[in-house]
């Protein structure tokens, strides 16, 4: 199991590097959705609560920003994010040349080489009506980070903000612009589950150890929901934190699987990949037995629009 904590560093580690620009900007995404799911064919920074477009069509042109993380290690939450999309009536689009959102270079101070990446990200998602995520860390970056890199910038700084306004965190997106509700969508699954609340979604708007969030969980017929105990606590992650403080952020992982075992959940909702990889690599390592599962993967499940797993 200490390989896979060494796996995680020497992920992040190539992704702030500076040998990783050419490559992500490079090399388009070979993402493992796209065959899975066969589809494709002047104001000072805005708070994220008012940055919104007005919808209207109820058939809208949805474009997926699938994000590093979910991309490499976990491609069946952007499966399940398509497949609850199309069955609501949208159309969803993947553009192949999309890259990293730059968070992991912003983290570790190289803002240039981050500007560089960002510009990239701007122009690819520039014609989207709106861009969907899985990730709320991303979807933070966008919005937190993206104004502050080209405040100088006075024509990026407006595609910046362009960008901001039409890019949603999935569940956001249900709850938010479409104002679903998963009862009367008739989402069915049954399970005992915990959630971990990211740190990140702060960014987007989500207060309150993801109050906003649980609220959508307990809307699944059949779920079983266990509070955890400090739900606003960090796992430990924060990207780049993990590698330069190993022994705090593992002490907080190791914190963070207590409060989880407590709870005695089968399963863990965790809608962040970064969040996912530390906790349940340390889960493994405590050998406390519980399965990692995205609130998207839970719907795509509930509806019959996704096998169960059998983990």
């Amino acid at each position: 199991m200490a390989s896979l904590r060494l796996g995680v560093r020497h992920a992040f580690s190539y992704f702030c590097s500076r040998n990783a620009l050419n490559d992500l900007l490079d090399i388009p995404y070979q993402v493992k959705i796209v065959k899975s799911v066969q589809f494709l064919s002047n104001s000072p920074k805005t708070p994220y609560a008012r940055r919104r477009f007005c919808y209207t069509d109820p058939t809208m042109k949805i474009d997926l920003f699938i994000t590093c993380l979910a991309d490499s290690y976990y491609p069946r939450t952007g499966i399940a994010v398509v497949k609850i999309l199309e069955h609501l009536g949208h159309e969803v689009r993947f553009p192949k040349e999309q890259t990293c959102c730059g968070q992991p270079m912003f983290n570790t101070g190289y803002k240039d080489d981050t500007r560089i990446i960002a510009r990239k990200m701007i122009d690819v998602f520039e014609d989207s009506d709106i861009v969907v995520t899985p990730s709320g860390s991303c979807a933070a970056m966008i919005h937190e980070n993206y104004e502050v890199l080209f405040e100088n910038d006075p024509v990026y700084l407006k595609k910046a903000k362009a960008l901001a306004a039409k890019t949603h965190e999935f569940i956001l997106f249900l709850t938010d612009v479409l104002k679903l509700n998963l009862t009367d969508l008739g989402v069915q699954w049954q399970g005992k589950a915990t959630y971990h609340y990211s740190c990140h979604l702060r960014g987007i708007g989500v207060e309150g150890g993801g109050a906003k969030v649980v609220d959508v969980i307990k809307q699944v017929n059949g779920l079983e929901y266990v509070q955890i105990d400090k739900p606003e606590q960090c796992c430990g992650f924060g990207g780049t934190f993990a590698m330069k403080y190993p022994q705090i952020s593992g002490t907080m992982v190791e914190d963070k699987v207590s409060c989880i075992q407590k709870t005695e959940a089968d399963y863990v909702i965790c809608n962040d990949a970064g969040c996912t990889m530390n906790i349940s690599g340390s889960c493994q390592r405590a050998g406390h037995e519980v399965k990692f599962i995205t609130l998207a993967e839970i719907i795509a499940e509930g509806l019959g629009l996704l096998e169960a797993e059998n983990v």
